[in-house]
Order: C-alpha cells, then structure tokens, then sequence
C-alpha cells in the first residue's frame, strides 16, 4: 500500500486521517536541514502540538524548542517531550481538551489516525480552541485529499470559517513510510518486499523534516499562509524505483509487488475497517493513474533550501541498518 502511517495499519500517524504517515517516531529527531527562523515571528504565545510523539509532530516540537518558542506536547499519555511541555489530550475524551487549550496562542492538529470521519471530533475542537483565544491554525492533511473531499477534507474545508489565520498542510506520501515501524518498512525488513497497487505510477514522496520546516514557517512567521500547502520531495518516484534505490544504497535486495485494487483492499480489511481499507487501497489506484506524480516548489520555497532526496533519507536513515540485518529471511 502507498500510504503512510494511520493510514494503513501503522502510520501518516501522527498522520492524517488517510493520507501519508505520521507513525509515533523513536528515539530523538535531529533538526536535519533545519529551516532557518529568518521572518519568524520574536515572540509568540505558547504552541500546542497534537501528536507531538509523532511523525511531524516531535520534529516540529523539537523546531519550535530549539528557536525558544513554548510549546505544550499534547498526546494520549503526555509523554515527555524536550524542551516542551506534556500535556494530557485524547480526541474521543473533549474533558482533556480544555487543560490542553489554556493559554495556547496556535495549534498545531493532527486528526485521529484511521478515523474515516475526523470531522465529528476535530471540527468541536477546533471551535473551542477558537473560543478558547488561539489565533492560529496548521492542519496537517494529506495530497490525496483536497478541501471539502472525505475523511480530513471536511476538516479543510470548514477551516478558514472558524480562524482567520490558518494552514494546511497536504505532504505527499512520507518517505518515512520505509523506515520505523510502517508495514512497508516491516515488509522490508523481513521479506524484501514492498506491496502496492500503484503499478507504475509515481509519487512526489517527501521528507517529515521537511514536512516539519514548512509547518514550523506555517506556525511562527509574521503571516500565516492562509491556504493549503501541497508538499513533495524533489522528484517523483514510482516503488519499483524505491526498491531499487533501497537496494542500492544498503546492498540488501527490495522488490516492488504490484497488488490490485481488490487484493490490496481485502489485505487492509483484516487490518482496519472495510471502509477505511476500501479508501486506503482507492488511494493506491489513484497513484497508478498518476494522481501523485508532481513535484511542487512549495518546501524550497518556504524553507529557503532544497527538498530532500529519497536517496538521501535511505542513506541517511536505512543503509547501515539494512545492511546490519544482512538478506531479507535469513
């Protein structure tokens, strides 16, 4: 499957409700490539970040620490995060939102992982955090999902009527989803395989730090965005040319598995809800008719550096690790 973490069985999630991964990360982010804090806003309320154990969200909590800004770490168990403070907060309990909302200047969301409908949840939220006094908004969405469309598309569409100062983010699909504990990365790890009913279709996958540099931007500078943001790394690659790059850069043979719609979608459904599986494996048959093959300006942009490569990431964060493990079922 092409998608990240809440998604499919594991990750966007951190991740958006259906899109690309967002998987609780190990162990501590490295600011790689941090975005530079020129235009950034010199003194700004406290920053709530939803998720902030995640994906995005520890790399965007570990951003805004290092530049001095306060932030509050919102997440299920409040878990300690550097230079942040925990805070207590689960979607499906609205009594620990309003401890989560005291004094909270901006917010960085990330809806419910695998909830076809964030909408009833986020929406209620969102309005109170509005009430509550906080000015601005980062929704963390997906490419594959634009405003008004199902799952987190409500959510975007209903967005900009309640703050008037607001993001959203849609990175394509995480390059991360080949590292951690997405099933991508386990099925590497474990057979050599990466599964998927994209056939050849490609895919703009795109860094979490980079996803993180643009939301630090989205969240600290002087004018908030005010619109959607799609986000890509600097090429789109189809999986047989991940795999290949995988094998490449560790010396530790992956190869793609082309699955159709229905074999991928009967696969997720022993996973997760069929719904869900349905809408899931509907993504990976939009890549194969080239839904995701774009690249976009939008990180070099807002960030002042390049996107990173994919190339990149896996000799970053997969060679010495795959090669430690030697062949797949050995």
């Amino acid at each position: 499957m092409a998608t990240a973490a809440p998604a499919a069985t594991a990750t966007p999630t951190e991740t958006a409700a259906a899109g690309p991964s967002d998987a609780p990360a190990t162990g501590a982010i490295p600011l790689t490539g941090a975005a530079p804090v020129t235009g950034a806003a010199p003194a700004i309320g406290t920053t709530l970040v939803i998720g902030a154990t995640g994906t995005t969200g520890s790399r965007i909590a570990a951003r805004l620490a290092a530049a001095g800004h306060a932030v509050r770490a919102a997440g299920r168990k409040a878990a300690p995060v550097a230079g942040a403070e925990p805070a207590r907060f689960d979607w499906y309990d609205p009594g620990t939102h309003p401890a989560a909302l005291d004094g909270i200047d901006r917010v960085y969301v990330i809806p419910p992982v695998g909830d076809p409908d964030p909408a009833t949840v986020v929406l209620p939220f969102l309005r109170r955090a509005r009430a509550a006094g906080v000015r601005r908004a980062v929704l963390l969405s997906a490419s594959s999902i634009p405003e008004g469309g199902p799952a987190v598309g409500q959510v975007h569409g209903a967005l900009p009527g309640i703050f008037d100062e607001w993001a959203v983010l849609r990175p394509s699909w995480f390059m991360q989803n080949f590292t951690g504990d997405h099933p991508h990365a386990t099925g590497i790890r474990t057979e050599g395989l990466i599964r998927t009913a994209t056939g050849t279709g490609r895919v703009g996958f795109v860094d979490a730090d980079d996803i993180a540099a643009v939301a630090f931007h989205a969240l600290t500078d002087d004018r908030a965005p005010d619109t959607d943001l799609v986000l890509t790394g600097p090429e789109a690659l189809a999986y047989d040319d991940i795999a290949r790059v995988i094998t490449e850069t560790t010396g530790r043979p992956v190869t793609h598995r082309p699955l159709s719609y229905e074999e991928l979608r009967d696969r997720l459904a022993t996973q997760m809800p069929e719904e869900f599986a349905a809408l899931l494996a509907g993504m990976d048959r939009a890549i194969a008719e080239g839904a995701e093959d774009r690249v976009t300006d939008t990180v070099p942009r807002l960030t002042g550096r390049p996107a990173g490569s994919f190339r990149a990431l896996a000799e970053r964060e997969l060679s010495h690790h795959l090669a430690y493990l030697g062949r797949p079922g050995a």
